[in-house]
C-alpha cells in the first residue's frame, strides 16, 4: 500500500512508525480511524521491495511485494480477522473454512478462531519467502478471545527469526494485560475536522451531508463514510430524538438491531453530556428533546442499551427487540421535566 492511498491523518503517524524499531505494535484509538489501513500501510512498508527512502521507507505500491499485498497473496504476510471482516475486506480464508462455510455447516465466526491463530503462530515459525521477513497483522484484536490470546503469547514474546506483528484495536482495553505489555502501544489521532470533511467529498459524499455525517459518526471519518453509503439521512438524524421520545418505532425500523442499539447509545451519551454541562457530540443541541432525565435514569439506560448490545447480531425476535428499546428510551426521556 502506498503512502498515497493512505488518509491524510495517518500519512505522519506511518512515518513515525517507521522510524522506530520493536517486533510488536499495538495500533489502537476510537472506531472509524484507520486502525486497519494504518497497519496495512505498516505492513507493506516492511514488506517492501523497494521502500520509498524519502517518506522514511513507506510502501512504494509498485513492486512484486505491493503487488502481492494488494491482492491479498503474498506468503509473508498472515491477515489474522474474524472471518466476517475477512469477507468483507477481501481476504481469503483457508480451503477448510471456506468449505465449512459454502457447505452450511457453520456461520462466518464473529471472533479470530484459535485454529487460525495456531496456523499463525506455524507462519511465523517458517523461513520467509521473499527475504524481506514476515508479518502477522491482527484486527480488531479484541476480538481474540482468552484461548486465542493466549495461543499468541508466546510467540509475541520471544518471537522466532524475523516476523514481526502488527495489532489494531478499537477497544484495547478489552485486550488481555499480557497481550498489551509485549507490545509498543501507538495512540491514533484524531483528524483535523476539515481533512475528514475534505476526506469524505474525495469519496463522493455530498458536500453539503459531510459536516452532519461527521457529527452522527462523532468525529470518525470511516465510521461517517459508512453511514453515506448505508443512505444514512442527517435530515433523518437530526429529527431521530425526537421521534424515539415521541415513542415511534418507525424512526428505526429500517436499522439492524445493532444499528438501532448504537443510535439510542449516541442518544444517551449527549444527554449525559449535557447534564454534565459537557457539549453533546452526534447530535446538534436543538435536535435533542427538551428534556434531561436525572443521572441515575440515563445511567441504567446505558447499562440496559449495553447489554442488550450484547445479544444485537442474535435477535430472538428483531421486531419486538425493537419495539422493547424504544419503549425503554421513551420512558427514560420523558422521566424528567423539561429543560428551561
Amino acid at each position: 500500500m502506498s503512502t498515497a492511498a493512505l488518509s491524510p491523518w495517518l500519512a505522519r503517524p506511518l512515518a513515525e512508525l517507521l522510524r522506530q524499531r520493536g517486533h510488536a505494535w499495538l495500533l489502537q484509538g476510537p472506531s472509524g480511524l484507520g486502525q486497519y489501513e494504518l497497519a496495512l500501510a505498516l505492513a507493506a512498508a516492511w514488506l517492501c521491495e523497494q521502500p520509498k527512502a524519502e517518506e522514511g521507507g513507506a510502501a512504494c505500491g509498485h513492486c512484486p511485494s505491493c503487488h502481492a499485498i494488494e491482492v491479498r497473496t503474498h506468503a509473508d504476510l498472515c491477515v489474522l480477522m474474524p472471518e466476517v471482516a475477512m469477507q468483507e475486506l477481501g481476504w481469503p480464508l483457508d480451503e477448510k473454512a471456506q468449505a465449512d462455510i459454502d457447505d452450511k455447516k457453520r456461520k462466518p465466526s464473529r471472533e479470530i478462531r484459535v485454529e487460525a491463530m495456531r496456523d499463525a503462530v506455524g507462519f511465523a515459525q517458517r523461513t520467509s519467502a521473499r527475504g524481506r521477513g514476515k508479518v502477522v497483522l491482527v484486527y480488531p484484536a479484541e476480538r481474540m478471545n482468552t484461548i486465542t490470546a493466549n495461543a499468541l503469547l508466546k510467540t509475541l514474546e520471544e518471537p522466532v527469526g524475523d516476523v514481526r506483528f502488527v495489532l489494531a484495536s478499537e477497544a484495547a482495553w478489552q485486550l488481555l494485560p499480557t497481550i498489551r505489555s509485549r507490545c509498543l502501544g501507538f495512540t491514533l489521532p484524531w483528524p483535523a475536522t476539515a481533512d475528514a470533511e475534505a476526506w469524505l467529498v474525495a469519496h463522493d459524499v455530498p458536500a453539503a451531508d459531510a459536516a452532519a455525517l461527521l457529527r452522527t459518526a462523532g468525529g470518525r471519518p470511516s465510521d461517517a463514510l459508512r453511514l453515506a453509503r448505508s443512505g444514512q439521512s442527517p435530515k433523518a438524524w437530526s429529527l431521530l430524538p425526537k421521534a424515539i421520545s415521541r415513542g415511534d418505532v418507525g424512526a428505526l425500523t429500517d436499522q439492524a438491531p445493532s444499528q438501532a442499539i448504537s443510535a439510542l447509545q449516541k442518544l444517551c451519551h449527549d444527554l449525559m453530556a449535557i447534564g454534565s454541562g459537557a457539549a453533546p457530540r452526534f447530535f446538534e443541541p436543538a435536535d435533542l428533546p427538551a428534556a434531561v432525565p436525572s443521572h441515575l435514569a440515563l445511567a441504567r439506560w446505558s447499562k440496559s442499551l449495553a447489554n442488550a448490545a450484547r445479544t444485537a447480531e442474535h435477535p430472538f425476535n428483531a421486531g419486538l427487540m425493537l419495539e422493547a428499546l424504544v419503549s425503554e428510551a421513551r420512558t427514560t426521556l420523558n422521566s424528567a421535566p423539561r429543560r428551561p
